[in-house]
């Protein structure tokens, strides 16, 4: 069984993390983190075209592939060993490239955290952890937000 798990930086990616390191402990894990290029940027909001930079490409995904470790180092200090991570690049949405790398491992759980939002503010701001659970034909765990201090 390999686990795949999102990350992004955020409290709610690291209490998935570390929910799934005191659970899941014996498991091969994948941990994940998506960029959204500039170029997929613009294509969606076409205005951003002027503030353009080609270095910040590059920082963009220099800052991918540090989330990416740093998710991984938390899992291994939540005491998982098999532990390996990268930053992929989103062409389309952060959800569709979440699915197609559990794909493309053949992950048998996908492990994700949630921003909590309910309501309107879920259905117009839409959902990554809900399009994975809806969309990745295998076992989803969703992690909800942290009650209380952190």
């Amino acid at each position: 069984m390999t686990i795949l798990v999102a990350y992004d930086g955020s409290a709610d990616s690291r209490a998935a993390i570390e929910f799934a390191a005191e659970h899941l402990t014996a498991e091969p894990t994948v941990v994940v983190t998506v960029w959204e290029p500039l170029l997929v940027q613009i294509k969606k909001y076409p205005l951003a075209a002027a503030a353009f930079d080609a270095g910040a490409e590059d920082a963009a995904h220099a800052q991918a592939g540090q989330h990416a470790k740093e998710g991984a180092e938390l899992a291994i200090a939540g005491g998982m060993s098999d532990v390996t991570y990268r930053a992929v690049a989103d062409n389309e949405s952060i959800w569709k490239r979440i699915v197609d790398v559990a794909d493309e491992i053949d992950a048998s759980l996908i492990v994700t955290g949630s921003r909590g939002l309910s309501g309107v503010r879920s259905v117009l701001l839409g959902s990554v952890s809900n399009h994975v659970l809806h969309h990745a034909g295998r076992p989803t765990l969703i992690v909800p937000p942290r009650k209380g201090p952190s």
